[in-house]
């Protein structure tokens, strides 16, 4: 196994963990939580496009010029759909509040749960969407740079 391949191992392994230590207090404390799937796309995309925009010399996309030009036609629909997920939950939450989600937990815990959802909620958000618009910048500097001075 290749260094680039175990590295890219062990990030998605602490990626995996990251997902697990933010999402399980959610989980054991909310009853059909029916932001989880966004909310493990926000962690997964926030992590993985970050880690490729400082890291993409230690990556497998490092010299793949095909892979890197189809990564970026397909951060377009990726950050359509995050920032579409981040206004259903800005109007889920304008609209029903976080009490809907967390309403059967006992009054303390409930505010510190609601709090703990908003902002991971927002900050993993924010981080994915900002990274989806940088990343295919990065991408195309990288082919650039690979086609014209053979470098990453």
């Amino acid at each position: 196994m290749g260094r680039k391949t175990l590295l890219e191992i062990l990030f998605w392994i602490f990626t995996a963990v990251v997902v697990a230590a933010v999402i399980l207090p959610v989980v054991i404390a909310v009853e059909g939580y029916p932001f989880l799937f966004t909310n493990v796309v926000y962690i997964v995309t926030a992590i993985t496009l970050t880690r490729y925009l400082f890291l993409l010399p230690h990556t497998f996309l490092a010299r793949r010029q095909a892979l890197k030009t189809i990564a970026v036609f397909l951060c377009i629909p990726l950050l359509f759909y995050l920032v579409q997920e981040l206004n259903h939950f800005q109007v889920f939450i304008d609209e029903e509040g976080l009490d809907a989600l967390v309403g059967s937990l006992p009054y303390q815990r409930r505010n510190n749960m609601v709090d703990y959802i908003r902002s991971e909620m927002l900050l993993f958000g924010t981080a994915s969407i900002i990274s989806a618009v940088a990343f295919p910048f990065r991408l195309l500097a990288s082919v650039w740079r690979t086609r014209n001075r053979g470098t990453v």
